[in-house]
């Protein structure tokens, strides 16, 4: 399960860097993916959550970014990482389904998959800090 998990996510990734990339249909990026996918219905429907929320979430999304990552203006981020971080802080923050250990380690994963050298230090900085603010929340604080 958890291997699917991870090609979901991965694909979910490849949807939003096609769609932040040039603007392509999100639902026809999608379709055109999962046709070739052959993941299971749970998983393909994973996807479509993922990056369905992340689209709907995108301004959310990218204000945490910037309150996260001050020192990196979004538009000159590289788009794997931010849309690695969109896709985390989704998990995070939005969906509650994923535990945080789990979003968190997935997304640098995909970091040291599809990013540059310094993307996993990097991602992993900035969601051990929405991470941090998801427990104090927790927590009531």
């Amino acid at each position: 399960m958890a291997g699917a998990r991870r090609k979901a996510r991965a694909l979910a990734l490849q949807a939003l860097y096609e769609i932040d990339a040039v603007e392509h249909n999100p639902e026809e990026v999608v379709n055109r993916l999962l046709a070739d996918s052959q993941l299971s219905e749970d998983n393909s429907g994973f996807i479509r959550q993922l990056v369905g929320g992340v689209i709907q979430s995108k301004d959310q999304l990218d204000d945490n970014i910037r309150r996260f990552a001050p020192a990196w203006p979004i538009e000159q981020m590289p788009i794997i990482d931010r849309n690695i971080l969109r896709l985390a802080i989704f998990e995070l923050l939005f969906d509650n389904k994923t535990p945080l250990k789990v979003a968190i380690n997935e997304a640098v994963e995909l970091a040291k998959s599809y990013g540059s050298d310094n993307s996993a230090r990097f991602v992993n900085g900035v969601l051990s800090s929405v991470s941090n603010l998801v427990i104090g929340q927790q927590k009531g604080g």
